[in-house]
């Protein structure tokens, strides 16, 4: 079998209308991706709109709407194969779905590429992205300074968005000196894919070569096993065996294992008897594996989705209550003291309450814009302290980034998501 590339998830961000739509379909285009017959469907689509150049964001429109009809992420027309990696594109449209995108599930982004055009420069919503990019943990940036065919070609006008980007991202946190600014046109194709003729005082790489430029993302072994259960199945002659991905850690045949919260509330203890991947038998699976796990001592009523398959000496924490950091990407109305919406977190999903609201910080900085708020709208980024209504799993950004991110849904919408910053345990009661 030949051996896999590594999987890396990059999401592109940007102001509305800087082009993001358009420089991911030139992408997909110039990759191979997109067949010629395809392509000409969209330009006449394109044209009959009166919309001449939107045919490459038509390409990612036309699979944002495959997406809202519940499509996986995994069809291949999103993946782009790299020399280094299998990579995953993530387009963020606009703010709500961007933020939607980046915490939930498959999307955590290991890398991003922020969209600024040449003509339009710095946005308010550039500064919100750089900064949600840094709430959400995403290390690796990179910047395209877009439509540089509308500023014909100058050197100068990229030097000025690049001083004027780097400011923000220095502000966010981020190092200007070793981010990479890549000067582009999507609309032309110029340095998306193939080199441009355009542009000889460009010395750095084209998009697609940057994302091999990427540092490959680390499987997070190093921390202590979390596998947060997807199903639970009965199959005959085995047993009970969940099923779910690996998020952290390493798991072997024999180790000792503890089931959180589990249907005692308590936690379970039990040992793995086997795992098996792709109907192959393993004697070890590693963090972001998806596997099916037999456990001695643990059965089919014990344990249910949502729980987590903790190492039984470093098990996660069942919590009492926890402090976050939330975005309000897309509440109808206002986020007040006593809301109790559901959180999902990782695979579990737990009603939760807001009992304080912290502080409201200020998007662009960071920095507290307002103590002890009344409530939340959207766009808002909030310090909040919120108490589950039952047995919740959770760690903080700090011991585990993986099991500290969440999204909040209410009446089938995502309004707000975020990251756990501290927690205070629950005392359990066992007999």
């Amino acid at each position: 079998m030949a051996k896999q590339k590594p999987i890396m998830n990059v999401v592109f961000v940007g102001h509305v209308d800087h082009g993001k739509s358009t420089m991911i379909g030139r992408l997909f285009y110039d990759s191979g991706m997109v067949s010629e017959q395809e392509m000409t469907k969209h330009r006449e689509e394109a044209a009959k709109h009166n919309k001449a150049g939107f045919e490459f964001a038509y390409v990612m429109d036309n699979l944002k709407e495959e997406r809202e009809r519940g499509v996986t992420i995994n069809l291949s027309y999103k993946k782009i194969m790299t020399p280094n990696f299998e990579v995953t594109i993530i387009d963020a449209p606009g703010h709500k779905d961007f933020v939607k995108n980046m915490i939930t599930g498959a999307s955590q982004a290991d890398a991003a590429f922020l969209v600024v055009a040449a003509d339009g420069g710095v946005q308010p919503q550039t500064k919100e992205h750089v900064w949600l990019l840094r709430t959400m943990g995403v290390k690796n940036l990179a910047v395209i300074v877009n439509k540089m065919d509308v500023v014909g070609y100058d050197e100068a006008k990229y030097k000025k968005v690049k001083e004027d980007v780097s400011a923000v991202l220095k502000q966010a946190g981020y190092k200007p000196d070793t981010t990479e600014f890549v000067a582009a046109s999507a609309l032309k194709g110029d340095n998306v894919k193939k080199r441009s003729e355009h542009m000889a005082w460009y010395k750095g790489p084209t998009v697609f070569e940057q994302i091999d430029k990427f540092p490959a993302p680390s499987k997070p072994t190093n921390l202590p096993l979390r596998m947060p259960i997807q199903d639970v199945y009965e199959i005959t002659g085995i047993g009970t065996v969940p099923v779910g991905k690996i998020e952290t850690g390493t798991m072997k045949v024999g180790q000792k294992v503890i089931v959180l919260p589990g249907r005692s509330g308590t936690g379970i203890e039990g040992e793995v008897r086997s795992i098996e991947a792709h109907h192959e038998q393993l004697s070890e699976a590693e963090a972001g594996d998806n596997v099916g796990i037999n456990l001695r001592g643990i059965g089919k009523k014990d344990v249910a989705r949502g729980d987590v398959i903790c190492d039984a000496t470093k098990p996660a924490k069942i919590v009492e209550e926890f402090t976050a950091q939330i975005a309000v990407i897309n509440h109808p109305t206002v986020i007040a003291k006593g809301y109790t919406p559901v959180f999902h977190v990782h695979t579990a999903q737990v009603p939760c309450q807001f009992i304080e609201l912290q502080a409201r910080l200020d998007p662009a900085t960071g920095q507290v814009a307002q103590q002890n708020p009344d409530f939340l709208k959207n766009g808002d980024v909030a310090i909040v302290r919120i108490k589950p209504i039952g047995n919740l799993v959770l760690e903080t950004a700090v011991d585990n980034p993986n099991m500290s991110r969440f999204a909040i849904r209410d009446a089938g919408v995502t309004v707000a998501a975020g990251v756990c910053k501290s927690l205070v345990e629950k005392k359990l009661i066992t007999k």
